[in-house]
């Protein structure tokens, strides 16, 4: 799993609408059009197909910030929600 920083620029209202719903689903909004979703690999190409259809690349701009678990300790936060966290592994 990784975390990655969602982020999006959508000038008609109604995309903008279904894009932020749909994030919702995936992660956290920490600003309002700024999301942290930790994603299996899955997932994340799951959400890419998702927002694919609902986005117009002529008009809308969305990028894909991954963090590893390498660089997610160097995030500074001033406020806000702290960083979303990526879960350990589990062993039994």
């Amino acid at each position: 799993m990784l975390l990655y920083v969602v982020t999006y620029d959508i000038p008609c209202d109604r995309r903008r609408k279904k894009v932020s719903d749909l994030l919702e689903g995936y992660g956290q909004r920490v600003q309002y059009s700024v999301f942290e979703c930790v994603l299996t690999t899955n997932k994340y190409w799951e959400l890419r197909q998702r927002l694919r259809k609902k986005v117009k690349k002529d008009e809308d701009s969305v990028r894909f910030y991954p963090l590893s678990g390498h660089t997610l300790p160097k995030v500074e936060v001033w406020g806000g929600l702290p960083v979303v966290q990526i879960p350990g592994s589990v062993i039994v």
